[in-house]
C-alpha cells in the first residue's frame, strides 16, 4: 500500500511539473507576442514618420490580396461563411503566386520583374499597388510609353493624317469659330491653350499628355498611337466626362492645351511642368475650382484594359497617386471614394489605385494643388469610342456622387459652426468678444 501511495504522489508531482512547464511556456510566448507587437507598432510609426510613401513597406503587397482572400481565410474556421460566392481565392495557384512573390519579390505573372533589379531602367515603371481593383486579378501595373517620338513611322503618318482632318486646336481664331468655349457646346471644353474664367466652375479636366490616342479612333495600329486631333485622342474622353458632369450639375472647365504643338522647344519629360502652369492659370481665374482630373490612357493591350459587364464591354481605369506630394494620402482618400463606388456599382471597371514616386515618373502630378486631385488612365491603346464613352459616363457619375456627398457634408457642418455654444446665456449681460 505504501509503495502505491509513493507512486501516486510521484505521478501527481510529474503532472504538476508538466502543468507548470506549460504555464511557463505559455507566459513566455505571451510576453514575446506582446513585445513583438509593441516593436511592430513602433516600427510602423517610425516608417510612417520617416517615409511619406509606402513603396518600401509591405502595403503594396498586402493590397494585392482581395477581400475574397480574407473571407475565405475566415471561412476555414466559420462554417458556411462565403459559400456560394464563387471559386475560393485560396487556390493552389493563388497561394503559390503570393508566397513566391513574398519570398522573392518577383511576380510570377510578370516575368519582367525577375530582371527588374538587375537591368538598369527595367524596373523604372514599377508603381506600388495601394488598393486592388476587381478588374485586375493579375495585378498588372499601369504602363507608360515614353517618349511619343519613338513610335513607328507608319503610326506617326497615320496620326499626322488624322490631325489634318480637323483644324488644329492651338489656332484660337479657327477654334473659336467652330467650337465656342461654352459648357452647352462641348461640356465646358476650352480649345485654346489659355484658360478663361468661367461661372463658378468647380471641376477641372485637363491632359498632361494630350496627344495620347487610341488605335480604333485613328484607324491604325501601333504601340503608342498619338494624334493632335482632339476627337481621336484623350481629349475626346475628357469631353465625354465633362459633358456628363455638366449634366449632373457640376460646372466643369475642360482644357485641351496641346503642349507639343504650342510650346517652343517642347520636351516630353516636362509634360507635368507645362500642365502645372495650365492648372495655376485656371486657379487664378476660377476661384471655385477644387476638383482636378488629369485624364490619360494606358499603353497595354485590349485584353488587359477592357472589362465585360452583362455582355457589354467597357474601358477600364487606373487611378494614379503621386507620392512626391507630402499630402498624397488625402489624394488617395479622394481616389478611393471614386474607386469604391465603381467597385460597388460596376465591379471590374477599376484596375486599382497605384502610387508612384519620382523614380517611376513625375511623382507629384500636380496633386499638391488640391486634395481632390487625381490622375486617371481611361482605357488602353485599343479601346473603342463606344467603350470609352460608356466608361466616361459612369466615371463622371462616380465623381459627381463624391462631389455632392462633399457638399451635403459641408451643409451639415456649417450650422454647427454658426450655432452659439450656449444660446441660453445670450442676454444683454453677455458682452460679445470683439
Amino acid at each position: 500500500m505504501k509503495p502505491f501511495r509513493i507512486w501516486n504522489v510521484a505521478r501527481w508531482r510529474q503532472k504538476m511539473m508538466q502543468v507548470l512547464a506549460m504555464g511557463r511556456t505559455f507566459m513566455l510566448l505571451m510576453v514575446l507576442s506582446i513585445v513583438f507587437f509593441i516593436l511592430l507598432g513602433i516600427g510602423g510609426l517610425a516608417e510612417r514618420s520617416l517615409n511619406t510613401s509606402p513603396v518600401s513597406s509591405m502595403k503594396g503587397l498586402a493590397a494585392s490580396l482581395s477581400s475574397r482572400f480574407f473571407v475565405d481565410m475566415v471561412g476555414m474556421e466559420v462554417p458556411h461563411l462565403g459559400n456560394g460566392q464563387g471559386p475560393s481565392a485560396l487556390s493552389g495557384k493563388n497561394m503559390t503566386n503570393f508566397v513566391f512573390q513574398l519570398l522573392t519579390n518577383v511576380n510570377p505573372s510578370d516575368p519582367k520583374s525577375l530582371l527588374a533589379r538587375e537591368v538598369p531602367g527595367l524596373g523604372a515603371n514599377s508603381p506600388v499597388l495601394l488598393r486592388t481593383g476587381s478588374g485586375n486579378k493579375a495585378v498588372d501595373a499601369p504602363e507608360d510609353y515614353n517618349p511619343a517620338s519613338d513610335k513607328p513611322a507608319s503610326d506617326k503618318a497615320a496620326s499626322d493624317k488624322s490631325a489634318s482632318d480637323k483644324p488644329k486646336a492651338e489656332d484660337p481664331k479657327t477654334d473659336k469659330d467652330s467650337a465656342p468655349n461654352t459648357a452647352e457646346n462641348d461640356g465646358g471644353t476650352d480649345r485654346n491653350q489659355s484658360v478663361k474664367p468661367g461661372s463658378k466652375k468647380v471641376v477641372m479636366i485637363y491632359h498632361s499628355h494630350p496627344q495620347e490616342s487610341y488605335n480604333p479612333l485613328l484607324g491604325s495600329s501601333g504601340d503608342n498611337p498619338s494624334s493632335a486631333n482632339f476627337s481621336k485622342n484623350v481629349g475626346v474622353v475628357g469631353s465625354m466626362v465633362a459633358k456628363e458632369l455638366e449634366r449632373k450639375g457640376l460646372s466643369t472647365l475642360h482644357t485641351l492645351a496641346d503642349y507639343a504643338s504650342t510650346v517652343k522647344n517642347y520636351n516630353y519629360n516636362y509634360s507635368y511642368k507645362y500642365s502645372r502652369a495650365t492648372v495655376k492659370e485656371a486657379l487664378s481665374q476660377n476661384k471655385d475650382l477644387s476638383y482636378f482630373i488629369d485624364i490619360h490612357r494606358d499603353s497595354q493591350s485590349y485584353k488587359k484594359t477592357t472589362a465585360t459587364l452583362n455582355g457589354v464591354s467597357y474601358a477600364q481605369v487606373y487611378f494614379i497617386i503621386g507620392h512626391a506630394n507630402p499630402n498624397w494620402r488625402k489624394n488617395e482618400a479622394f481616389a478611393s471614394r471614386i474607386h469604391s463606388r465603381l467597385e460597388k456599382a460596376y465591379p471590374g471597371i477599376s484596375r486599382g489605385i497605384w502610387g508612384k514616386t519620382s523614380a517611376q515618373g513625375n511623382g507629384e502630378y500636380n496633386q499638391s494643388f488640391s486634395a481632390n486631385s487625381v490622375l486617371i488612365e481611361v482605357g488602353g491603346i485599343d479601346n473603342t469610342k463606344e467603350e470609352l464613352e460608356r466608361t466616361s459616363k459612369i466615371l463622371a457619375d462616380m465623381i459627381a456622387e463624391v462631389y455632392w456627398s462633399d457638399q451635403k457634408a459641408k451643409k451639415v457642418d456649417e450650422p454647427k459652426k454658426d450655432k452659439p455654444k450656449n444660446t441660453a446665456q445670450t442676454d444683454k449681460s453677455v458682452t460679445p468678444h470683439a
